[in-house]
């Protein structure tokens, strides 16, 4: 019987792959395998020593302590000093909200250090002049970013409502309150409607046709940045964009993007 293999106690079936994947998902959440193990064992004991839960958990006697002190540590089981000593799993409320509480922690412990560590990156650190993203979400997510830091001006154009992120009204909407020209251009009634409504923001039609074969997004930002997605025209063809800020690049690309987009809005 392998490490990870469960006791032969009538467990079969989905019942024994659920709590398979029980364990594995505790782990995930921070516990080591004996003490999801010896957590999951306590849950159909109720209370336990270390021989009744060895001899569910089929975890080794003697690791069953090391284990139910790194639970105890967690606040996920309570230990009665009898002989033998006895564990009993606090109630399952009591358990979540202690987990989640240990991976906020841990979550905050480790993005702190990396705020910190993004911090110390000098302003004259070298940039790359183009950035390649792929994927809806990825790409949305540096939509956002990129409109986030405009100062000065915001131009998007985009041919539906899809290729909208979640927030990005609101950003937008941010930026034009803070004096940041706002314009978004799009041939889809939807997507301007979904910008009727924010103050200062310029939502308008081409008065030319877009190129038919172009699928994509168009993101400038104070010339200073740039992001131009394409979708193939394949079934579910992923997007992919390409982004530069603070560069060269940035400035033609933008120059050229703006100089076409204008034309076909009649600017």
């Amino acid at each position: 019987m392998t490490d990870r293999d469960g006791p032969d106690d009538g467990v079969t079936g989905d019942a024994a792959t659920n709590e398979h994947e029980a364990v594995e998902s505790l782990e995930r959440l921070g516990l080591s395998n004996y003490a999801a193990r010896v957590f999951v064992a306590l849950q159909r004991l109720g209370v336990g020593t270390a021989k009744q839960i060895h001899d569910v958990a089929d975890v080794p006697r003697s690791q069953v302590y090391g284990a139910a002190e790194e639970l105890e540590d967690l606040g996920l089981v309570e230990l009665q000093q009898s002989t033998p000593k006895r564990y009993r799993p606090v109630s399952l409320d009591a358990a979540r909200q202690s987990l989640a509480e240990s991976l906020q922690t841990e979550a905050d412990r480790a993005f702190d250090y990396l705020e910190a560590a993004r911090a110390e990156r000098t302003a004259g650190e070298t940039r790359d002049d183009v950035w390649t993203v792929r994927g809806r979400e990825p790409v949305h997510n540096r939509v956002v970013e990129l409109a986030e830091q405009a100062q000065e001006r915001v131009l998007f154009a985009a041919p539906d409502p899809s290729f909208v992120p979640d927030g990005f009204v609101a950003t937008l909407e941010e930026r034009a309150a803070a004096d940041v020209h706002v314009r978004v251009v799009s041939e889809d009634p939807a997507l301007r409607d979904l910008f009727a409504d924010v103050p200062r923001v310029e939502a308008t039609g081409p008065v030319e046709d877009p190129p038919a074969d172009f699928t994509g997004r168009v993101l400038l930002v104070d010339r200073r940045a740039v992001l131009l997605s394409v979708v193939p025209p394949t079934p579910g063809g992923e997007e992919t964009a390409i982004w530069s800020a603070d560069t060269a690049m940035a400035d033609i690309l933008s120059r050229i993007i703006e100089g076409g987009i204008e034309s076909m809005i009649g600017v």
